[in-house]
């Protein structure tokens, strides 16, 4: 599908069983018809899925025929595992406004479905890049009542990443047992603190959400909340987050990445809407690029945060590999030596 014979660009993502499903899609008013047609999917299923397929290169959006490409799309794939296409998750990325031609993808569904591998995710996780350098891919392994468990992502983001709900593409599974409105929340909240505290050039993509499915494989009792809640909500903490890092790092043209914690805010709100006034900064993003620790910058930015807080009680510190140096206490500047 791709004239890049080393670069596939369609991929298929399938379950043994059916899997509690949830997602969370992009606030960008224009969205692509994958992110509608995947919504009506688990709301007309109450959250049950059992594969995902997606291409690249050429996003589907803004195509007036879009919805019944995506649901062609989810079709071909659910005519094959034998299940309704409502079980299928959809997405697409890449050149927004080009029509998307479906022949490519119905030529070569029986090709893709002979290719399905318990060890192809690497082959999935390169399918969906596009401006990507890298593949994105994390895992982790955790214990649940004696029970070992999973969760597992892959990613693609290196352009238009500004999140709102979701940005990029992003598809994680686990093999635990849970409760269907207890995934959503986890990773409503997780999502939260991890892919929308992420930006890249402020731009919010159309196409892009982030989703997760639970097959119940591992053989845990189902989760509603407890001790087991809070061990997989860490896991998957640890996936997104990692992921949303490497998202920040690939960023297109990005030689550096800023991290900024915002500690002892008001709320929570309060924090994110600080720290991402800071990474969204164009000029300290200069100062950072040019290595001028340009600290005023910082406290321009953290100034006009839409946020309520005492600006004279605010400190900043710099940190990198090196070592950090405080440069501004009570919301004035620190006098520190050449040598610092």
């Amino acid at each position: 599908l791709n004239p890049d014979k080393n670069k596939p660009d369609i991929c298929i993502i399938v379950s043994d069983t059916p899997c509690r499903s949830a997602a969370v899609y992009t606030q960008n008013k224009v969205k692509g018809a994958p992110i509608i047609v995947t919504k009506r999917h688990l709301e007309k299923t109450g959250g049950i899925a059992r594969a995902v397929i997606a291409n690249s290169k050429n996003a589907n959006t803004c195509n007036a025929d879009g919805e019944e490409k995506a649901e062609r799309m989810c079709g071909l794939l659910a005519s094959k595992l034998g299940i309704p296409a409502d079980e299928v998750i959809v997405a697409s990325t890449g050149v927004i406004g080009q029509i998307l031609d479906i022949k490519p993808i119905e030529d070569n569904m029986d090709r893709l479905f002979a290719g399905l591998s318990s060890t192809g995710n690497e082959s999935a996780a390169r399918a969906i890049m596009t401006t990507d350098t890298v593949k994105k891919e994390v895992a982790v392994e955790f214990e649940i009542n004696g029970r070992i468990c999973h969760v597992g992502g892959m990613a693609k983001g290196s352009g238009m990443i500004h999140p709102n709900m979701a940005t990029t593409l992003n598809f994680i599974t686990t093999d635990i047992t849970i409760a269907q409105k207890q995934l959503q929340s986890a990773l409503s909240e997780i999502t939260k603190i991890t892919y929308n505290c992420l930006s890249v050039d402020k731009d919010t993509s159309t196409n892009d959400m982030v989703c997760v499915l639970a097959n119940g494989k591992a053989g845990t009792e189902e989760i509603t909340g407890g001790q087991e809640y809070e061990i997989f909500k860490k896991a998957l903490y640890i996936v997104m987050s990692e992921m949303t890092k490497m998202l920040a790092k690939d960023g297109e043209g990005a030689t550096k990445m800023i991290e900024c914690s915002c500690k002892s805010a008001p709320s929570q709100d309060t924090a994110i809407i600080v720290a991402k006034s800071v990474v969204c900064s164009p000029l300290f993003k200069c100062a950072v690029f040019g290595e001028d620790a340009n600290w005023g910058r910082i406290l321009c930015a953290v100034g006009y945060a839409p946020a309520e807080f005492d600006i004279n009680k605010v400190d900043v510190d710099i940190a990198s590999k090196n070592g950090s140096v405080s440069v501004c206490r009570g919301g004035f500047g620190v006098e520190f030596s050449e040598d610092e």
